[in-house]
Formats: C-alpha cells, sequence, structure tokens
C-alpha cells in the first residue's frame, strides 16, 4: 500500500495563481501559453508552474507509460513532447487524480525545465 503524506511545516506545499503569462517552447514550437498557470512550491524544491490542459497545445504530446508516485501528491502520468527528439522524453507530467491537499492541480500539466527550451514567464497585459 502507497503512503500518503499530507503537507506540514516540515514539507509545506503551497499552490497559488501565477499573475504572469506562461509559455513553454520546444524546437520553436508553442507548447503552452497561459494567463491561468498555477505555481506550486513544495519544501525547498524550485517553483514548479502547472498550465491548464486548455491552453497546452496536446496535439504536440504523446502518453507514455511511464508513472510515477509522490506520496504528498498522489500518482503522475506522463507525456512526451513529439517535436523535441530525445531530450522531450517524459518532459510532461500531470497529477490526474491528485490528492486532496493538492486538488488545485487536477487537470494542469507540468513541464521539466531542462527537457524544453524555456519556460518563460512575462507579466501579463
Amino acid at each position: 500500500m502507497k503512503t500518503v503524506k499530507i503537507p506540514n511545516p516540515d514539507h509545506p506545499i503551497t499552490i497559488a495563481p501565477n499573475p504572469s503569462r506562461v509559455r513553454v517552447t520546444v524546437a520553436g514550437r508553442v507548447i503552452a501559453d497561459s494567463h491561468h498557470a498555477l505555481t506550486l512550491r513544495e519544501s525547498d524544491y524550485p517553483a514548479v508552474q502547472y498550465i491548464p490542459r486548455g491552453d497546452v497545445d496536446m496535439t504536440l504530446l504523446a502518453r507514455t507509460d511511464n508513472a510515477t508516485y509522490c506520496p504528498y501528491k498522489g500518482d503522475a502520468a506522463y507525456y512526451s513532447i513529439t517535436t523535441g527528439g530525445d531530450r522531450t522524453v517524459n518532459a510532461v507530467w500531470t497529477y490526474e487524480a491528485p490528492f486532496d491537499a493538492v486538488t488545485a492541480i487536477k487537470d494542469y500539466l507540468a513541464f521539466y525545465s531542462d527537457r524544453v527550451d524555456a519556460i518563460e514567464e512575462t507579466p501579463s497585459a
């Protein structure tokens, strides 16, 4: 049975709307462009931008069999970016049934910064 952990002062997780526009690009293509991203901050890890599926070009993604488990967030499913070559295999993850503490990221996708060309944040107009 998988362990389920609740965020706490020793392992905090916060999720907040990002007021900036967030764009993800690979090989000259815009993969995601959103004014509705969420910034997830977990413990001492770098902040991660979660982008709504509706703001991601899902035609450029291919679901993979890769899966991981986080005791704070749940089971993660993965996608590769079809235009990026080997570097973009399993470059995108999502929690389709996240635990209650992080339910806000359901239907959102996140990108590994080292597997895409850029994750740009610019002030919204």
